[in-house]
């Protein structure tokens, strides 16, 4: 495919996604199969130019002049072109050509838009690139840092990677990708970050011998600090909660040693399915599976004996939006009252199965303060027997004592970002149940 092509093609595609508010993986991979004339590199290509868009579709509409509430599709690629990767008016002509497979020649309007590349007078939605009925939220989390710290989640992120401790140390992870350039991540000790190059491109790492033997996982640092932030120990007794696919399951094992036992479950079985396989390539021996039967996990064994009781809790999943820019825009009110009533009955569950004198970590993926730090407060105003461990403590303790400066205004929890740590975003709070 020409440039020109992938362009038309990613044209079409966002259109597609904003009308039909599908998730962008699905539109792609129905695209790769209804064109299978275009090779890795054109899916990549058009996948790029995609993400690229959905990541600022309201500050490249606004860009482009478009100001109602369903942009066209064209406005915001063309935008995207100018305002991330940097082409001038001329370089965006000659990309709409009009001739075959090309998009249509620019209009007298789109060329001053594109000469003027002006935001001024945008509202903080626009210029964060968020939706703006979330402003609330996140001036809640953020206050007037909030227009920065949504820009930084609408940026590309890199590919990290976590060292299982089972198998290898991070200066032999190094020396075995090093034809991948990995750096060491500047916050958890255990990770390797590879940076995108200049189309947002990060290698294909399942095919690398290091993965394949399960020395390596693919996981944020963000994810890798939540984990080590729970505290697990050899010879603990853990419950995962909402394992899921098993990313911290596999963690926690490592911090483990594989001595003491491991409880993951979920209350979704088809997103515990890739967990089996993954526990055995990373050489995890101390991991039992408890799958949910009609919805119900067989965890009646276990209340009252865990020492760590690990909630990753369902949320939003803003924090993520780095990777999965599509979601922001799908996102509605409902579905946020949907994940704090879902919060609040994973927590619910998870009190039972704290011992006397032992922890409740609560983890999300999101940036809300409705699903972090007022989530924890009323769970303990609700349960007095739970206290908060301090999360300078806690980020002591677990050897990340520079994470203290991040703690969440009530110091309840520490609260990363792509902006403050470099991170996909992330919430954690640590509590114990008093003896």
């Amino acid at each position: 495919m020409t440039p020109e092509a992938r362009l038309s093609a990613a044209i079409d595609l966002v259109d597609t996604i904003l009308r039909q508010k599908r998730p962008l993986a699905h539109a792609l991979k129905d695209w790769g199969a209804a064109n299978r004339y275009a090779g890795s590199g054109d899916r990549n290509a058009v996948g790029n130019l995609v993400h690229d868009a959905l990541r600022v579709k309201a500050s490249a509409a606004w860009l482009m002049g478009a100001r109602e509430a369903e942009v066209p599709a064209r406005a915001v690629v063309l935008g995207m072109l100018a305002r991330l990767r940097g082409l001038d008016v001329e370089a965006i002509a000659a990309l709409c050509s009009g001739a075959r497979f090309a998009p249509a020649p620019l209009e007298a309007g789109e060329r001053a838009a594109l000469a003027a590349a002006d935001l001024a007078g945008a509202p903080p939605d626009v210029a964060g690139d968020y939706p703006a009925w979330l402003d609330g939220e996140l001036a809640a989390s953020f206050g007037g840092d909030r227009i920065a710290e949504a820009a930084a989640l609408a940026a590309r992120a890199p590919l990290d990677l976590r060292c299982n401790a089972l198998k290898i140390i991070r200066p032999e992870a190094l020396k075995a990708l090093g034809h991948l350039a990995p750096e060491p991540t500047p916050l958890s000790p255990l990770g390797l970050r590879i940076a995108p190059n200049a189309e947002g491109r990060v290698p294909h790492v399942q095919s690398e011998p290091a993965f394949l033997k399960g020395a390596v996982e693919v996981q944020d640092e963000g994810s890798q600090l939540a984990s080590l932030l729970a505290g697990a120990r050899p010879g603990m007794q853990v419950l995962d909660l909402c394992a899921g696919g098993g990313g911290k399951t596999l963690a926690l094992a490592a911090e483990m040693n594989n001595k003491g036992q491991i409880f993951a479950t979920d209350g979704d079985a088809r997103r515990l399915a890739p967990i089996h396989e993954r526990l055995s390539r990373a050489g995890v021996r101390n991991a039992q599976i408890r799958t949910p039967r009609a919805g119900v996990m067989p965890l009646d064994d276990l209340a009252g004996r865990m020492d760590l009781v690990l909630v990753d809790a369902p949320c939003t999943g803003s924090g993520t939006w780095r990777r999965h820019p599509d979601a922001k825009w799908r996102i509605r009110p409902a579905s946020l009252d949907l994940r704090r009533s879902e919060q609040r009955a994973v927590l619910d569950l998870a009190r039972h199965h704290v011992k006397p004198g032992g922890r409740l970590v609560y983890v999300t993926c999101s940036l809300f303060d409705a699903e972090n730090g007022a989530q924890i407060a009323d769970f303990l105003a609700a349960h007095p027997d739970f206290a908060v461990v301090p999360p300078a403590a806690n980020a002591a303790a677990a050897g990340l004592a520079p994470l203290a400066v991040h703690a969440e205004p009530r110091g309840l929890g520490l609260l990363l970002s792509p902006l403050r740590t470099g991170t996909d975003g992330f919430f954690v709070a640590a509590l114990t149940r008093k003896a």
